[in-house]
């Protein structure tokens, strides 16, 4: 049994170098080169197209979507945004302006979020109209047929007040001069979230059915990062079909929509939940009327140079006799998915599974009550750095007694390992009979011999939800600790080889290793000195090689993971070492550490 406690262990051991090995030797090298790919090539975006829905209410579905009649030249951003007539946009979240020529929400950037540390580097810029490149923006109107001409992209509106805030809705209007009046008020609140009520009032002599539609639009693949614990692309809760997430990639394998130009999946009869698009920290997600029905979508189609990405909602028809007007309300999230404002949204606004936005991952039950404890005391100290020690405390509390009785039957293990030797050599012929003599004595000293793996089993899924919620949550990214550490979501930025900055030459990625990760290796390499070197030689140099394996695997991890495992590390020695002398077994650990450091004495000749 004690073959297969080590056994296990190593198993256990190695099944996590595998994982971190990925992501050391695959992961990381695949998001340096995507983030060295030049994402400013020119591109000609187009315009957006919905999937014909099907027949609904006993009317017949739009056989065409808005297209716009031309297609525009790619040029930056800011002439761009010149070449329209425009309502600024200004909350304390976020600034930007929506487009009067077609409608649209497509400029806008985060006040308090920037692309680096500097609090002076740019603000991040999260829509941009067509026509610039990586055009991204929201879009919602009205399709039907028959009805005379609809509001496109390319309609100019009149804009009742020039300047959109949280106190002052803006209402656009356009007349299509055949009996139909379009308004389209729109509010915004002060984090990240549009309501936009459209009407449609029918002044004509005849009767005419229309779809209301939201949709965020993206022009062409951005720069993901790639990881597999990160969702990146389209998403979505659609009802009863629950959350549904696609890759950019996944959604181009999907087939042609009947009738259509677009790839994608279709989702009919949906009730409640949203449609978007979602970066690593920012997301645009269209939010229908949580009680009606609707069709949602995810779709992909070629125009000219580039992919137009599209998270999509239909309405259902809404017939209008003369005189009557027909309303649509929806609404739109553009903004940094912030945990308190997205789960603020769920319950205020009663969205179904608007949490999801957020990807917390399989382990939804870990990650999200790990955050919030890590959140609850960033809020009494400051600091998500010491946020993460004391609730690395806490968690050492939570299961300390389980890690205690590991640690006493590790110790008792120890003290019977003189009778454990004389059984193996009294049986050394008969393997069954030395497992039933050792059996025994377990029993008689109550010892279980695998329960030295306890504290590892336990330390692998917090490490894991720890890592989920550093790489997802936007509330770690820039978030510093002390010194060095500018941001616990980045990996340690200091490095051994050019002596942590004294040295003026730049490091290469695989070498950055910096402070903490040495910090984190030395921990690991005491706690194993802990306990008597394995007699077998493949096992001695398993765990000879494992802590600097660790130190530079862990090296591209993000900081506050890696001061977590340190932490965590001299926690486990120091609780260890109490166990054994509380139980009267010797602690290996300075006997281990003078045999290491011993210098052998010459030869006599």
């Amino acid at each position: 049994m004690r073959e297969d406690n080590k056994n296990l262990l190593i198993a256990i051991v190695l099944s996590v170098v595998v994982l971190l090995g990925w992501n050391y030797f695959f992961g990381v090298p695949q998001m340096e080169r995507q983030r060295q790919q030049q994402t400013a090539q020119q591109q000609v975006p187009g315009q957006p197209s919905l999937p014909a829905p099907g027949a609904q209410n006993g009317q017949p579905a739009p056989a065409t979507a808005p297209v716009a009649a031309g297609v525009p030249a790619v040029e930056p951003r800011e002439v761009a945004l010149q070449r329209s007539p425009r309502v600024r946009i200004e909350t304390p979240a976020l600034l930007g302006s929506i487009n009067l020529r077609g409608g649209r929400i497509d400029d806008v950037a985060l006040r308090r979020y920037h692309e680096t540390v500097d609090p002076k580097s740019p603000n991040i810029v999260l829509f941009s109209p067509s026509g610039s490149p990586h055009a991204y923006y929201a879009e919602f109107g009205w399709v039907g047929a028959g009805a005379g001409p609809l509001p496109t992209a390319d309609t100019v509106w009149t804009a009742s007040a020039p300047i959109l805030t949280p106190s002052q809705p803006v209402t656009l209007t356009w007349d299509n001069g055949q009996g139909l009046v379009f308004r389209r008020e729109i509010a915004v609140d002060d984090k990240f979230m549009f309501t936009i009520r459209d009407s449609v009032e029918n002044r004509g002599g005849s009767a005419v059915t229309l779809y209301s539609y939201g949709l965020v639009s993206r022009h062409g693949k951005p720069t993901t990062q790639g990881y597999y614990v990160l969702h990146e692309g389209l998403v979505g809760v659609l009802g009863d079909q629950g959350l549904q997430e696609y890759t950019y990639d996944a959604v181009e394998k999907e087939p042609q929509i009947a009738a259509q130009s677009a790839k994608g999946k279709v989702w009919g009869g949906v009730t409640g939940g949203f449609v978007g698009i979602t970066d690593k920290y920012w997301a645009a997600a269209v939010v229908p009327d949580q009680a009606q029905p609707y069709q949602g979508s995810f779709t992909v189609r070629q125009d000219a140079a580039t992919k137009i990405y599209q998270a999509n909602m239909l309405g259902e028809a809404k017939t209008l006799a003369p005189g009557a007007t027909a309303e649509s309300t929806q609404r739109l999230f553009a903004g940094a998915k912030e945990v308190d404002a997205v789960d603020g949204y769920q319950e205020r606004l009663n969205i179904k599974r608007f949490d999801l936005l957020i990807d917390w991952g399989w382990f939804y039950f870990l990650t999200k009550p790990l955050f919030k404890a890590l959140d609850f005391f960033y809020r009494l100290f400051g600091n998500f750095g010491v946020s993460i020690l004391l609730v690395t405390v806490l968690i050492k509390l939570l299961f300390f007694p389980l890690a205690n009785r590991s640690y006493v039957s590790m110790a008792k293990m120890k003290a019977v390992q003189p009778e454990m030797m004389a059984i193996r050599e009294r049986y050394a012929d008969d393997k069954m009979k030395q497992q039933q003599a050792l059996m025994e004595l377990y029993k008689k000293e109550k010892i279980n011999p695998v329960a030295g793996c306890w504290p590892i089993l336990i330390q692998i899924p917090v490490f894991f939800a720890l890592y989920k919620v550093l790489f997802v949550t936007i509330e770690m990214r820039h978030a510093p600790f002390f010194g060095w550490i500018r941001d616990l979501a980045a990996p340690d930025p200091t490095s051994i080889f050019n002596l942590f900055g004294l040295l003026p030459y730049a490091v290469p990625d695989f070498l950055h290793v910096g402070v903490w990760p040495i910090i984190m290796g030395i921990t690991m390499w005491l706690q194993m000195k802990m306990n008597p070197e394995p007699p077998d030689p493949v096992q001695k140099q398993v765990f000879a090689w494992m802590p600097l394996i660790f130190t530079f695997m862990l090296a591209s991890f993000p900081a506050g993971l890696v001061i977590y495992w340190a932490w965590n590390n001299l926690l486990s020695i120091l609780q260890q070492y109490f166990i054994m002398r509380k139980n009267g077994v010797k602690v290996e650990l300075w006997d281990n550490l003078r045999n290491t450091f011993a210098r052998k004495a010459p030869a006599k000749g």
